[in-house]
């Protein structure tokens, strides 16, 4: 990996000169927009034409980050846990429009047990949280987790609205996935996943690992009591919708990893809405590899089964987040209030802070970008977008 000077920055990695405008962008988003460390990643027509990293793995400023420098996705990790179900589709091991409860009898309680496969990857369960206060060491117990969310009464009918399970996703979904595989998420995703293609993608690293993660430069503290909660979510008048919001964030403490995740139980835990670790390299080569309908001697999901995955599945009031958002199998589509490229084929998912993953099919082409600082506009991405346009300007 070459090191290259752009604009008195010293950027790793490797860059295609047709793609040098991305180059520039990612520079520029260090020297003049609060960058600290980063990657960008793009594989065009399975050809690898942007590889770059630069800026610093801590707050200092005092370790630069390297080439397999790991950190923190946030929500970009749903997309590929929606891979790896798709994958189990495509092998016969999941149906669609099968009720959850044929893999997890107990998701029935409270009228669930018509919810099928395909409403919980498009965010239709009606479960983005849990009404009863957890203990903080509910998070890292997987068990206690998903026997909570089982025996939950829903927010909303299930299936006939739907809302951004910004916590729970991971949850709800991988247990379907643990039950079908009989091994734990993030072992599911090493072996259908990340393993068969050599990208450094984990949901829980090991120890040993830990040292090549960056920090997240972000808050420090976590809310932790009702009356924060209200500061960042003002009440509503409504309890129930109060409730949902706060606990969708909030239930338990350290839910949204906020305050713990920088901490090794954090990184080791698996918490597929929220934990994710990855290389940017690693999140390109997952969406070129799914729309390459997967890695050489190993089928992931043919043509069908993908054109399906990215179609409209849940479009427009968002019962969570109060505004307009797309799904379509565990992918976000582009909408315009937050397009994904020029492109309306485009699918993907952003993460907390701007980090983002997504792939269009009608381009070719396939894009990873993460970043240790998130932006703390809570909608826009304005980094992703600089160099999203510098993407599209290239080819």
């Amino acid at each position: 990996m070459a090191k290259r000077v752009e604009g008195g920055l010293s950027l790793g990695g490797y860059c295609d000169e047709h793609f040098a405008a991305v180059r520039h962008a990612f520079a520029e988003n260090f020297l003049e927009h609060d960058e600290i460390g980063g990657a960008v990643a793009v594989i065009l027509n399975s050809r690898v034409v942007v590889d770059l990293y630069g800026g610093h793995v801590d707050a200092r400023r005092t370790e630069l980050w390297q080439p397999d420098t790991l950190v923190n996705v946030y929500s970009v990790g749903k997309a590929v846990l929606a891979v790896l179900t798709l994958i189990l589709v495509e092998r016969g091991m999941v149906e669609l429009d099968a009720p959850v409860t044929r893999y997890w009898p107990e998701f029935g309680a409270h009228d669930k047990g018509a919810l099928t496969v395909r409403g919980l990857l498009a965010h239709r369960a009606g479960l983005p949280a849990i009404r009863r206060r957890l203990p903080d060491d509910a998070l890292f117990d997987w068990r206690v987790m998903c026997d909570a969310l089982a025996a939950e009464a829903p927010f909303w009918a299930p299936g006939q609205a739907h809302g951004y399970h910004v916590n729970t996703y991971g949850f709800l979904v991988g247990e379907v996935v643990r039950r079908v595989t009989g091994v734990p998420v993030g072992e599911a995703v090493r072996r259908y996943v990340a393993g068969p293609i050599g990208a450094a993608f984990a949901f829980g690293v090991r120890r040993a690992q830990q040292q090549r993660i960056a920090a997240v430069c972000g808050p420090s503290t976590m809310p932790v009591v009702p009356e924060r909660w209200s500061e960042l979510f003002p009440p509503t008048g409504d309890a129930e919708r109060d409730l949902m919001t706060w606990h969708t964030y909030f239930n338990p403490n350290g839910l949204c990893g906020a305050g713990i995740v920088n901490s090794p139980e954090w990184r080791a835990a698996e918490i597929p809405s929220a934990n994710g670790h990855a290389t940017a390299r690693a999140v390109a080569a997952i969406y070129a590899a799914f729309l390459a309908g997967g890695p050489q001697g190993a089928r992931w999901v043919g043509p069908t089964l993908r054109a399906e995955a990215v179609t409209m599945h849940s479009d427009g009031a968002d019962t969570v987040i109060g505004r307009h958002s797309r799904f379509g199998l565990g992918f976000q589509l582009p909408h315009p209030e937050r397009a994904i490229g020029p492109n309306a084929r485009a699918f993907g998912h952003y993460g907390y802070g701007g980090s983002l993953g997504f792939a269009d099919p009608d381009a070719g082409l396939a894009f990873g970008y993460l970043t240790n600082h998130p932006s703390t506009r809570r909608w826009s991405a304005p980094r992703a977008q600089r160099l999203i346009d510098a993407v599209y300007a290239s080819l």
